[in-house]
């Protein structure tokens, strides 16, 4: 069978136009993914992973896939699947909401979403602040009295430098006041360590408080920080689209229960699943339930992405 000229110009014409419209095709299949998810499997990958989080990746990747099951048992079918470039990107941020998760969990101190958990939480908050005022003043006093101290040293120290006649007696007493000032100096650090304890704490607290406040909806104002305010909720991840680049963010988690039904939360967004009123729902929108299985509110959302009318 003889090939025509004019084939081959269509089939070179054909490979230009992919090349050039190459991101306008990605896109495309982006689109489809993003926008009919259920036609066929999301793909996923491993993007940023901080090891702060003393997760291997292979802990994560079983977690995703976990959650992911979630899903798939409900609709009947294979809704993700794992590959080297898949272009939903799962990131594993490690940040001051893990850091305060962590910082509660060497001091023994577990949070459940109760009123109990929080009234104790509130207590030692409280008792905090006020032990962390009275080490401060304290520590301000004593750095003040230290900043004249050195202040007083250190004119001697460059009257002595500019005198013709400085006697031995005079060089042993400022030898004598540099030891005690570098005395002093280091029982202020330790001060300033401790204070800086307290703030490590009184900071965790408060974020758990916090989000602890949206969880039981109570009506009270928020717990402040000791420093750098960040007024935001606490958001333990999310689901994002840039670009037409999907990712899921996890930023904090405090057991291998929470992590899968916060994959599974964010995977639903994945597939286009809005929040739920349902508190059970895994679509609700804080993660405040044991429940790992979707809800009827759940089965409601997907049966109206899956099977769109």
């Amino acid at each position: 069978m003889k090939i025509k000229l004019v084939d081959i110009i269509a089939a070179v014409l054909l490979i230009i136009a992919g090349f050039i419209f190459r991101h306008q095709i990605e896109n495309l299949v982006r689109f489809s993914s993003i926008y009919a998810p259920c036609e066929k499997p999301i793909t996923y990958s491993l993007g940023l992973f901080d090891d702060k989080f003393g997760l291997s990746k292979n802990d994560l990747l079983s977690a995703v896939k976990e959650a992911g099951t979630i899903w798939e048992k409900t609709a009947g079918k294979q809704l993700f699947g794992y590959t080297d470039s898949g272009e939903l990107k799962i990131n594993l941020i490690y940040d001051y909401r893990q850091r305060a998760t962590d910082k509660l969990n060497d001091l023994g101190i577990t949070v459940n979403e109760d009123r109990a958990s929080y009234d104790s939480l509130k207590a030692r908050y409280n008792t905090l602040n006020a032990q962390y005022s009275q080490a401060k003043a304290a520590y301000d006093a004593r750095l003040a009295l230290f900043n004249q101290r050195q202040a007083a040293y250190n004119q001697k120290v460059q009257s002595f430098n500019k005198g013709r006649s400085a006697s031995k007696a005079e060089y042993d007493r400022l030898r004598a006041e540099e030891t005690t000032i570098k005395a002093e100096l280091t029982d202020i650090q330790k001060m300033e360590a401790a204070l800086n304890e307290y703030v490590s704490e009184i900071n965790s607290l408060a974020l758990a408080l916090n989000r602890l406040v949206s969880v039981l909806n109570l009506n009270v104002e928020k717990y402040n920080e000791i420093g750098a305010s960040r007024g935001e909720e606490f958001t333990e991840g999310d689901y994002e689209v840039n670009n037409g680049n999907q990712a899921i963010n996890i930023y904090e988690f405090s057991s291998r229960e929470k992590l899968v039904r916060l994959l599974a939360h964010e995977l639903g967004h994945a597939l286009g699943l809005p929040h739920a009123d349902d508190p059970k729902a895994i679509m609700y929108k804080l993660n405040i339930s044991a429940n790992d299985k979707p809800t009827a509110a759940d089965q409601k959302e997907l049966d109206a992405v899956c099977t769109p009318n």
